[in-house]
């Protein structure tokens, strides 16, 4: 009855809120953006506590949603009525906001997945209710109380304290319009089944396994560099995160001694400490699965480069192991301080290596030939190609996957039409 309420007093919001101006709500979204700011800290202490990131990196994740929330307040409104030249006198397409609009996200980025998610749905005209991970209610919580805080009125984000049962009953609710999850393929394909079987539309932001490819014209050094943070940022548990290194076979001895003496300044420690670069993983069920995954790697001909050390329920030293294509573990996502290292003859053998597997999210690409990155930019089935840095998400650009990484976009300007509804208005 409770849940139903809610939903209920989104839908009820949804129909004044779609009404509001475009730069109305733009206003509310500075504020949420000052917000952000000011409390950087304290959120991140508490993203910490619920799933041991290290606090440097939660309070960056937060201040990041501030960029974010920033960016939508200044954006231009693409969704104002749009005049289609034709042979008759009246001829627009309208953008209408669905209506209210279920988020379910994930624990590793408590803040930065919900608001990526919520920040453009809200803005285009709708109402978010929010399933977040079980973990990080607290953060679910404070992320309700943020909005209320900058202005907007009360039902237009609500934080739903339900488990994943409950998900299909509010899915299968009339007045849910939408759906945006970020989470495991399982996760992603469930409910895109139950919202298919209800005609409703769905977004899904799901894993990857991410190619890091260094080729021979490559900058090494920086290359070691970026490619120790992109796999061990957030202690590896990111979709986006660089999982795969794909080197080209004529600088292997040059290139991964590099890469280890970047990739062992990763060191296990407090996460609440400021200068910790490492922590444990959130759950110790999840470092669980990555033991097991590992174990199933070298079963199936992996070679250790770096071993994987548990060293407490939660926490790893960073583990590196030499894949060869036909390992299942290349079906799976790694998700945790662990790193695969394949070697490619050339171009056309890294592309394919890279290509060769079920996911798509973001792959990253190390050469100074633009020859070379053309062709890596056309044949690269993924939703972002990243050249000579690490993959990484920014607001003013669109960020979604390929293949089981999921469909939709999030992000930039394109993520204001995601949620809304193209209506062709033509007559004399």
């Amino acid at each position: 009855m409770i849940l139903s309420k809610k939903i209920d007093s989104a839908h009820q919001s949804f129909l004044q809120w779609r009404d509001i101006p475009f730069s109305t709500k733009q206003k509310h979204l500075i504020k949420l953006a000052n917000l952000l700011e000011k409390n950087a800290e304290k959120f991140g202490k508490n993203i910490t506590r619920e799933m041991n990131k290290p606090v440097s990196q939660s309070i960056a994740e937060v201040e990041k949603c501030a960029l974010m929330a920033r960016f939508y307040a200044n954006a231009e409104n693409i969704l104002k009525p749009e005049k289609i030249k034709t042979e008759y006198k009246l001829s627009e397409i309208h953008y209408s906001p669905m209506g209210v609009i279920l988020g379910v996200m994930p624990w590793n980025f408590p803040f930065w997945q919900v608001l990526r998610f919520a920040v453009p749905a809200i803005l285009a005209g709708n109402t978010v209710v929010l399933k977040h991970a079980s973990i990080c209610f607290g953060s679910g919580k404070m992320i309700e109380k943020l909005f209320l805080e900058a202005g907007f009125p009360k039902g237009i984000f609500q934080n739903l304290e339900i488990g994943h049962a409950e998900v299909k009953t509010v899915l299968e609710n009339p007045l849910i319009k939408g759906v945006s999850l970020t989470g495991s393929e399982k996760a992603g394909a469930e409910v895109a089944s139950i919202a298919g079987k209800n005609i409703k539309k769905s977004l899904l932001e799901l894993g990857g396994s991410d190619a890091f490819i260094v080729l021979d014209d490559a900058n090494l050094k920086k290359a070691a560099e970026s490619g120790a943070k992109a796999r061990l940022q957030n202690c590896g548990q990111a979709c986006n995160a660089a999982k795969r290194f794909i080197i080209q076979k004529n600088i292997e001895k040059e290139f991964l001694p590099l890469f280890i003496t970047e990739y062992q300044k990763y060191i296990p420690g407090n996460p609440l400490k400021k200068e910790t670069n490492l922590s444990g993983m959130a759950r110790p069920d999840l470092a669980d699965e990555l033991e097991k995954q590992y174990k199933k790697a070298l079963k199936n001909g992996a070679e250790i480069i770096l071993p994987l050390k548990r060293i407490s329920d939660q926490a790893f030293e960073p583990g590196l192991i030499r894949v060869k294509k036909g390992n299942p573990i290349l079906l799976e996502e790694l998700f945790g301080p662990l790193g695969m290292v394949m070697i490619a003859k050339n171009d056309e053998d890294a592309l394919k290596l890279a290509n060769d597997i079920p996911f798509g999210l973001a792959n990253s690409v190390w050469t100074k030939t633009k020859k070379r990155q053309e062709f890596f930019i056309q044949n690269l089935e993924s939703g972002t190609v990243s050249i000579n840095k690490e993959t990484s998400s920014d607001p003013r650009l669109p960020f979604g996957g390929a293949k089981s990484s999921g469909y939709g976009t999030e992000l930039s300007m394109i993520a204001l039409k995601e949620f809304v509804t193209a209506k062709t208005i033509v007559g004399n």
